[in-house]
């Protein structure tokens, strides 16, 4: 039996994390098995640890890129599949493009007897992509918006995300001028926060099966210096208090404290991943933040009653 394999990329704070976690949520609801692919840099990966509560299988591809590393994407795709996953999803780093080239083409050519290719999908920000059609770098190097252009060009389904942030007139006039300029790509909106807001991207995904159409035109020197630009840190803290905060209250404070203080640098925010991890194995709050303030998933009270200590983890 051949397994379904989504692609679903895009650059940092797009909600490839959040639209992986609702998707794999549908599919097992419908009796599917399902395994996600993250990847990242670095080892211990906060979208792992995040996406484990969907109940999905889960592999993750750390240390490089899939493009950089062919090898070891195809072993976690394999090792999903012998868990029995009927559909993989899989989530590139944020800064990576050429994956038609380095991924879809030779998955198409060696694995065609064990893998049916979805269209490979690129989502992005609206903000951002209002920038970038506007021919603007949405805060970024120049070279870190190539990243971008390069990911759209590529790209079978361009999803504009958090539709639920956009008027009807607003949502309409970005359809059209995106359509406009990336004419061979299906183009639609999403709301990956939203309950059942992707609802007919996943359809579509599963009907279809035509992928890789678009090969992008990459300079590789630009591509690594839009990578070298951006600065990325990785941590873990400890906290203890002597009663139980409101950790809802801790994180949404400093989440915007963090974005206050990048704004006064003139420093744009590629991404910020932040989770805590509590005794009781809740994983609570999680938030992006992308220039605006953060979405957070909130403690119950119930919770929130019993909670003293916990692991805060930035990415």
């Amino acid at each position: 039996m051949k397994t379904k394999l989504i692609l679903a990329g895009g650059f940092l704070g797009a909600g490839k994390t959040t639209l992986l976690y609702e998707a794999a949520k549908e599919l097992i609801a419908e009796g599917h098995k399902t395994g996600l692919i993250t990847n990242d840099q670095a080892a211990d990966l906060v979208d792992t640890v995040y996406l484990s509560k969907t109940g999905a299988g889960i592999e993750e591809v750390s240390g490089s890129c899939f493009c950089c590393n062919f090898p070891g994407f195809a072993e976690a795709i394999q090792a999903l599949r012998e868990n029995g996953a009927k559909y993989i999803i899989a989530e590139p780093v944020g800064s990576c493009t050429d994956l038609s080239a380095t991924i879809l083409q030779p998955l198409k050519d060696k694995y065609a007897d064990q893998l049916e290719l979805s269209p490979f999908t690129v989502l992005i920000d609206p903000k951002r992509l209002k920038e970038i059609l506007a021919g603007r770098n949405s805060g970024l190097a120049e070279s870190g918006a190539y990243i971008i252009r390069k990911q759209l060009e590529e790209a079978d389904v361009i999803a504009i995300n958090k539709a639920d942030t956009l008027t009807e007139a607003e949502a309409e006039l970005l359809l059209g001028e995106t359509r406009k300029t990336y004419p061979g790509a299906e183009v639609m909106t999403i709301s990956a926060k939203t309950e059942g807001g992707a609802a007919a991207w996943l359809a579509y995904e599963k009907a279809s099966a035509e992928t890789g159409k678009s090969l992008a035109k990459v300079d590789y020197d630009t591509y690594a210096e839009g990578e070298a630009v951006l600065g990325w840190l990785n941590a873990t803290i400890e906290l203890t208090a002597e009663d139980a905060p409101d950790w809802n209250h801790y994180a949404d404070t400093l989440l915007t404290k963090f974005l206050s203080r990048f704004k006064e640098e003139k420093a744009a925010i590629g991404h910020v991943e932040y989770i805590q991890l509590i005794p009781v194995h809740a994983i609570w709050p999680r938030a992006g933040v992308l220039g605006a303030p953060p979405r957070i998933e909130q403690i119950t009270a119930g919770e929130r009653r019993r909670i003293k200590e916990v692991d805060s983890v930035f990415f």
